[in-house]
């Protein structure tokens, strides 16, 4: 890992104190690019599924098919990620999904393009984020050292949520003129920013030889440490809680736009848009913060999360709607930054892959579970009732780990790793 160095935030250059680090600037860079395209072909890809089919059932059987494979193989990563530098496995990913998104325009462009056709990208897409997952989020530690960890992770889910506001509209602007296939085609060429940017890096990667132990117990290795920490734990039941019930709004969207708000696919743009703004502005505003991520703040996010989506599904004013959703926005990324910051800064340098393996895993790994329950409720009962169900069940379960939180006491650093 790159060796701690006396971090720009402590200068006083709070907000851009990772760009001090070249290797971050062009991952920044390249990241810019390719997730503008990437939401494009998320919006694109749901509004297909939804012409094709009509159905919320499908919406959610395909968002499942996508995350599937992520609760089979996120750990795998994981293992992967501490044994090879992982700037070389995120090349590996970023041509397999440019690949991919490429076959999904080229299938999309004529007269044949059939559900299945999107199930089985999908869920091969699936597969390959499955192992790019880990190796991402463990790579930012590398980029910056520990003193801009906090900064480089808020940064990043800036340009996330930038793209997330961008890529929708964008999306929803071209897709009566060049049709979902013009948005896969867009997001196939993004990845060459990201990969150019990777190809350019030049940090100091490190990988852990440890290839003579049989991969089940090197995965092993990690879930005891994360047993070790009654605190790690905890925050790992509410991230798998969120998976199942609170990402419900996002699979449904295309419903609400079309059937609860009617505001077409216009709408349907500016719907995902504010969701992504508010989020942008949460990652702006902890880009700012001083690198002491504090472990209520994760369960308070997780509650106003659940609050707005409350709200959210009772609004029938488009307006409205997005002002909810821009909260939601606001406070996931309150959560995930938090998190993300704690897990990373106090995970063994060893034991990093693998750690960030099932963070991944108890979060996407478990969407699986949670676009299905979506998609029936949505089927029997309506998207509002959908939502509703997946949010009180979030809300609950924030205020029950509030109410924990003094008994497993602090997320402390580890560098010795559990016997």
């Amino acid at each position: 890992m790159t060796a701690r160095a006396p971090s720009p935030a402590a200068r006083g250059h709070r907000f851009f104190a990772a760009f001090a680090h070249r290797s971050f600037r062009l991952w920044f860079a390249g990241q810019i690019v390719s997730l503008v395209g990437t939401w494009m072909q998320n919006m694109a890809q749901g509004w297909l599924v939804y012409q094709l089919t009509g159905s919320s059932l499908l919406l959610g059987t395909v968002g499942m098919c996508g995350s599937l494979p992520m609760l089979l193989f996120t750990l795998w990563g994981g293992v992967l990620a501490d044994r090879f530098p992982k700037r070389r496995i995120l090349i590996v990913t970023q041509v397999l999904l440019m690949l991919l998104a490429f076959a999904l325009a080229a299938l999309a462009a004529g007269p044949w393009i059939r559900f299945w056709h999107v199930l089985v990208v999908a869920t091969l897409g699936g597969v390959v984020m499955a192992f790019d997952m880990p190796a991402r989020q463990a790579i930012v530690i590398e980029l910056v050292g520990e003193g801009d960890l906090m900064n480089a992770v808020a940064l990043n889910s800036s340009v996330f949520n930038a793209a997330r506001i961008v890529g929708p509209m964008v999306a929803g602007a071209l897709l009566p003129v060049i049709q979902a296939w013009g948005c896969f085609l867009v997001n196939g060429i993004s990845f060459l920013a990201v990969l150019a940017g990777l190809l350019m890096m030049r940090h100091e990667e490190r990988a852990v030889a440890q290839s003579a132990v049989p991969l089940w117990r090197h995965a092993a290795e990690a879930f005891r440490y994360v047993r070790s920490q009654p605190a790690l734990t905890l925050l790992f039941a509410q991230l798998a809680v969120l998976g199942v019930f609170g990402w419900t709004y996002t699979v449904l969207m295309p419903v609400f736009a079309d059937r609860v708000l009617r505001v077409g696919e216009r709408g349907f743009g500016l719907l995902m848009a504010a969701n992504g703004a508010g989020a942008l502005a949460a990652s702006l505003t902890m880009a700012t913060l001083r690198n002491e991520p504090r472990q209520r703040r994760v369960f308070i996010g997780m509650a106003l999360f659940a609050a707005a989506q409350l709200f959210f599904t009772a609004s029938r004013f488009l307006p409205l709607a997005m002002l909810f959703l821009a909260v939601a926005g606001w406070a996931m990324i309150i959560f995930f930054t938090t998190a993300n910051t704690l897990v990373q800064s106090t995970t063994p340098d060893a034991l990093r892959g693998r750690v960030m393996g099932i963070y991944s895993l108890t979060f996407t790994g478990t969407s699986p579970l949670g676009s299905l329950q979506a998609g029936l409720l949505a089927d029997h009962f309506g998207a509002p009732v959908a939502v509703r169900v997946g949010a009180t069940v979030c809300l609950l379960s924030a205020f029950l780990s509030l109410a924990l939180l003094p008994r497993v006491g602090p997320l402390t650093t580890r560098r010795q790793l559990p016997v």
